[in-house]
């Protein structure tokens, strides 16, 4: 089932087209990852998506119907990358912040602090944690919100080959209990590893949509149409999708 559809997206920066007819859906329950180079506009597209930036054309459905700016931030978590809230508080004072704040489930704290290996820095100012504790708190947050869909910028910068499986096992597991997440990823092999669909992004358009499978027939059939040899066609992995279809 459709959760969320996305029709036509565009935005301007001036003369500058960030995002171009951009259209692609969002079932429940899945991962979606948006993949694309810097610049590509997945950040610009994560803004028109959480609500901080309007639209310049199209729409963002739920349910098959438009949704408005309120409705938005009721449905969808933007959780922005590279950000440092409440650098003088404690993480637990900003997770207890964040669920009073959102009205977060409560019954979760306990299991996604362990699964995010937080217990050590809970006392902790915000802003005396490395990059990757500061990503794990912060995904931590965003997995305690109640909206139905989380959107996350690059919740892989920064952790380390460990804690990037520990991260995917934690986002697999709120997955599997119904939660929506759509997350920016520009490591195409952690991508592969941990999402079920995928959003293939480059200057601002949509390039592909779709499993690995389906992305993979699609490249292979590109490839066919430009005499690719099929020895090349056939070791198609996402890396070599991308690459194929942007």
């Amino acid at each position: 089932m459709h959760l969320l559809d996305i029709k036509h997206l565009t935005k301007r920066y001036g003369r500058l087209t960030a995002l171009s007819d951009v259209s692609f859906s969002v079932r429940a329950g899945e991962i979606l990852g948006l993949i694309g180079p810097n610049g590509s506009g997945k950040t610009t597209l994560f803004e028109c998506l959480g609500g901080v930036l309007p639209l310049d054309a199209g729409a963002v459905l739920h349910n098959n119907r438009p949704m408005l700016s309120r409705q938005q931030r009721s449905i969808i978590f933007y959780l922005p990358d590279a950000i440092g809230p409440w650098p003088d508080q404690s993480v637990r004072w900003a997770i207890e912040f964040a669920q009073g704040f959102f009205g977060g489930r409560a019954d979760l704290r306990d299991e996604i602090i362990r699964q995010m290996d937080l217990e050590a820095v809970l006392d902790s100012a915000i802003g005396s944690l490395s990059k990757g504790q500061r990503k794990r708190a912060l995904l931590a947050i965003g997995l305690l919100t109640p909206q139905p869909v989380l959107l996350a910028d690059e919740p892989f910068d920064g952790l380390d080959l460990r804690q990037s499986r520990d991260a995917a096992e934690t986002l697999r597991s709120q997955a599997a209990t119904g939660r929506t997440l759509v997350l920016s990823i520009h490591q195409i092999s952690q991508a592969a590893r941990v999402c079920d669909r995928f959003v293939l992004l480059s200057g601002g358009r949509v390039c592909g949509e779709g499993t690995l499978e389906e992305l993979a027939d699609f490249a292979k059939a590109t490839s066919a149409r430009a005499n690719v040899p099929q020895a090349w066609s056939d070791r198609l992995d996402l890396e070599e999708v991308f690459l194929a279809l942007t």
